[in-house]
């Protein structure tokens, strides 16, 4: 009896191909499915039924787990006064000034919302904008995402009020070469390091051959009249203006793989 040969099968490529379904280049030693009838290739990820309905995924809302901390910690400040300071705890509350560290999460919830909308205003078939997405086993999250034919966008916005930041550079000779970030004068490089850290989660979903790109935005913050913007450690460091320029650049991405992208992405990483 003749074993049934199954119509597909899922097999690293030996020579390149391209995705019959959303046109991606393929290349050898990718991960894939071979069709035999067709003999053609498809990606792991794109569905055999062209005519199923895509997951509906949650574009989520900018700031909206920091703005949720934000309302937490102050009314957990806010009950810490009343049980100190029953009878005049009205009083303080009124003429008293919240902490710094339950004021930051406020801050960062505007900018986050602030970029968020303009962000917004922007999306299209060619740029989608995924907001405010958890990290699974993690308590962090990732601010921005987004898809463009250039890649894949980790946005981290940051609320520096008339503050600059700048690149500082040391080493190079005798030393190690270093790149730090400081902003009004103060270490800041732990922003980059946070931006490094969500691009490999990214890494890890779309995997090695989606361009990706890091950006903090400085929304707010004290720049040159001309020029300013600068790259450390491959994070670009820009402000709004600026961002909605690099966000137009051409890239390899067409429309259909920019979909698949934020389809994957949305999915993998839900709303925070």
């Amino acid at each position: 009896m003749t074993a049934e040969i199954a119509p597909q099968k899922q097999m690293r490529l030996r020579y390149a191909g391209t995705c019959r379904l959303c046109g991606l280049e393929l290349a050898a030693r990718t991960l894939a499915v071979y069709e035999r009838a067709s003999q053609t290739v498809r990606c792991v990820d794109c569905s055999e039924d062209t005519t199923a309905e895509p997951p509906v995924v949650d574009p989520g809302a900018p700031g909206a787990s920091a703005r949720r901390e934000y309302q937490r910690r102050r009314a957990k400040d806010e009950q810490a006064i009343r049980d100190r300071h029953p009878r005049t705890a009205r009083l303080r509350l009124a003429l008293g000034s919240e902490r710094r560290s339950t004021k930051s999460w406020a801050t960062g919830a505007t900018g986050e919302e602030q970029l968020g909308a303009a962000l917004e205003r922007k999306a299209s078939n060619r740029l989608r904008v995924l907001h405010d997405r958890r990290i699974p086993g993690s308590r962090a999250n990732i601010d921005h995402i987004v898809v463009t034919p250039a890649g894949v966008w980790v946005i981290d916005p940051k609320r520096y009020v008339d503050q600059r930041p700048v690149r500082r550079v040391e080493g190079g000779v005798v030393r190690p070469r270093t790149e730090r970030l400081f902003v009004g004068g103060r270490n800041r490089t732990p922003l980059v390091e946070g931006v490094e850290k969500q691009l490999g989660v990214l890494r890890e979903i779309v995997g090695s051959d989606v361009p990706l790109r890091g950006v903090l935005c400085f929304i707010e913050a004290s720049w040159p009249v001309f020029g300013g913007d600068f790259r450390i450690r491959e994070i670009d460091v820009v402000w709004p203006r600026r961002l909605h320029a690099i966000l137009d650049e051409e890239g390899p991405l067409v429309e259909s793989r920019i979909e698949q992208l934020y389809q994957q992405l949305g999915l993998a990483l839900p709303p925070a």
